[in-house]
């Protein structure tokens, strides 16, 4: 009861609050921007050779989008009908791909995203945390220092101009990858060996470019880490007793380095969205990246606002579960 009481509650009271402030947010935000989903809509019925009707029409067809996509009513009533839809598990109807669900589209686009994610995310902390242990123990190493330069030359990066290098070096100059897509052309989805080669074939660029910049960010935090830890005096009573340098570097430094990274991990699922949103419009990646790219061009609130809640949802989860599971990781915390 005490575990429920002072650790466990406090942490779902929290997330539950992130959660409402960032679907308010949701909400808010799109009703900011000068597009209106109405207008676009009539727009695009004037392209198609609809633009002649009357005003009684026009006033219809006005009235039925705007309710369509939550748009009537003052601004409190919209919220209170967002908050009912949510929690019905409806977004409505998509608008640049009417009368698609959101939510429809959404389950479609999440695993590409969240294989995408969690792929290149757990690659470069892997390889991030292990170079930079490495380096950070022997610090006085040339190769530690080159390596440290190197990283930190790769981190500034911004993702789009890493996925444009690679997509011009790897996919136009050497065409050993695909440029766009998630699969072949032509190619049905199935458990077989050439569709699961084709889609790894086709994910390697959008991947590669989030490991790379990750990776450096990763070899640097822990590059820090570990040069901090190297100079404690547990450290260096143990060299002093002769134990041999590859078991210190596991036993005693990457394992006390690596619980701070374990939860940097967690709060690194954000930034890596935003990245990620960025590589799969590079790539025409079928994730929720692209799915939002188009939203937003579209002016379709509805899918606009089913993805950033996904994500809210998605990344704030992540969080909460890393923070629940952390005495288990670390003895040195405690549930009170």
């Amino acid at each position: 009861m005490e575990l429920l009481k002072r650790y466990i509650l406090p942490r779902l009271l929290q997330y539950l609050i992130v959660v409402f402030i960032g679907i308010t947010v949701t909400f808010i935000a799109p009703r900011l921007t000068p597009l209106d989903p109405v207008i676009t809509v009539l727009n695009q019925m004037s392209a198609f050779g609809s633009a002649f009707m009357s005003p009684e029409s026009a006033e219809m067809v006005i009235s039925s989008l705007r309710e369509l996509y939550g748009l009537e009513g003052t601004l409190l009533e919209q919220y209170g009908k967002f908050w009912s839809r949510i929690l019905r598990g409806d977004f409505g109807p998509s608008l640049s791909m009417f009368p698609t669900p959101v939510i429809d589209l959404i389950m479609n686009s999440l695993p590409w995203t969240a294989g995408l994610l969690l792929f290149s995310g757990l690659v470069s902390w892997i390889i991030g945390n292990t170079l930079g242990g490495i380096a950070g123990y022997f610090n006085h190493k040339k190769w530690s220092k080159v390596l440290e330069t190197f990283a930190m030359s790769i981190y500034p990066i911004p993702p789009f101009i890493m996925a444009l290098s690679l997509l011009i070096i790897l996919g136009y100059v050497f065409p050993i990858f695909p440029m766009v897509g998630g699969f072949g052309i032509g190619l049905t989805p199935g458990f077989n060996v050439d569709f699961i080669l084709n889609l790894l074939k086709h994910a390697f660029l959008p991947a590669l470019s989030l490991i790379i910049i990750n990776s450096g960010w990763w070899f640097l935090s822990m590059r820090h880490l570990t040069t901090s830890i190297t100079s404690e005096d547990f450290v260096a009573h143990a060299e002093v007793m002769g134990i041999p340098k590859g078991k210190i570097l596991t036993r005693y430094v990457l394992r006390n380095a690596l619980t701070p990274q374990i939860t940097n991990l967690g709060l690194q699922l954000g930034g890596m969205f935003s990245g990620s949103i960025i590589v799969e419009m590079v790539f025409s990646y079928p994730g929720m990246g692209f799915l939002l790219f188009t939203s937003v061009n579209a002016g379709d609130f509805n899918l606009m606002m089913g993805v950033a809640l996904f994500s809210i949802l998605g990344i704030s989860t992540m969080v909460l579960l890393i923070d629940l599971l952390y005495p288990l990781i670390d003895p040195r915390v405690r549930y009170r």
